[in-house]
């Protein structure tokens, strides 16, 4: 008979490595915070090296170890250069979040292919780049690992009409979810799992804008009728990071307070 853990065991990361990139603000701070709390080590990558000092500070605080890269991961050569230092560093990897990306609002007949090639990049390229090197280095060997995408409920559904066009981040964030489920099924046999959330509306540096014009109709549209809160995506990110999630893989949740349901 397969042995019974406890529960708090299986959620346990402590000992555990966990890189997230885009990792020093917003959703990939949310995501830091509970996988620290549960006692992983953070690893950050992000472009910008302040943020990511205040983002040091602040987990440091929280009593979670944390480590910090700045990369920008969409420039020619940054998986492989970002790749050789964590291998200067670390000798095992358990947890991958694909985290960082970016937006753009344009109607279609007017999207600029530069913008529709930069979001192709970083937010789908790059997570795949990323993936196969963490896979291929440190998973694969290991035979486990824990891999995160960052997708959205923009890969799930269409904006309405009314709001801003987002051609190509909607795009990207489909194939995150494709891209999620072919790695998955891949993947398995090596004691992977790598599953993706779909965060609905959330307050954060990329979407501040968008939301203050279109707050309360976003909120009118939402079951709970409210945006998405500063705890919101840290259990399902537990989740998916820990031993309680070994027999899911390939799944996407929608953390959007019921926008997608109706």
């Amino acid at each position: 008979m397969p042995k019974i853990e406890a529960l708090h065991k299986l959620l346990d990361l402590s000992g555990q490595v966990a890189i997230i990139t885009g990792g020093s603000r917003g959703l990939g701070m949310q995501i830091a915070e509970a996988l620290g709390e549960f006692g992983a080590e953070v690893v950050l990558i992000a472009r910008k090296a302040d943020e990511l000092e205040k983002a040091r500070a602040h987990l440091s605080e929280l009593g979670i170890k944390v480590t910090t890269f700045a990369h920008d991961l969409s420039s020619a050569g940054a998986i492989a250069a970002l790749t050789e230092k964590l291998k200067e560093q670390y000798k095992r990897i358990d947890i991958l979040v694909n985290n960082a990306g970016t937006n753009w609002a344009e109607a279609a007949e007017n999207h600029s292919s530069e913008a529709w090639n930069k979001l192709l990049q970083l937010n789908l390229t790059s997570m795949f780049e990323l993936s196969r090197a963490i896979g291929r280095d440190w998973f694969i060997p290991q035979k486990r690992g824990r891999i995160i995408n960052l997708a959205s409920i923009s890969g799930l559904v269409a904006n309405h009409p009314k709001f801003p066009g987002t051609l190509a981040y909607q795009t990207t964030k489909a194939g995150v979810i494709g891209f999620t489920r072919a790695l998955a099924a891949e993947w398995a046999p090596h004691g992977i799992t790598v599953n993706a959330l779909a965060p609905g509306f959330f307050p954060s540096k990329m979407t501040n804008g968008f939301l203050l014009e279109n707050e309360k109709d976003i909120v009118n549209q939402t079951p709970r009728g409210k945006l998405g809160g500063p705890n919101d995506l840290k259990g399902v990110a537990l989740l998916f990071a820990s031993g309680a999630s070994q027999h899911i893989t390939g799944q996407v949740i929608a953390i959007d307070g019921g926008f997608t349901i109706i």
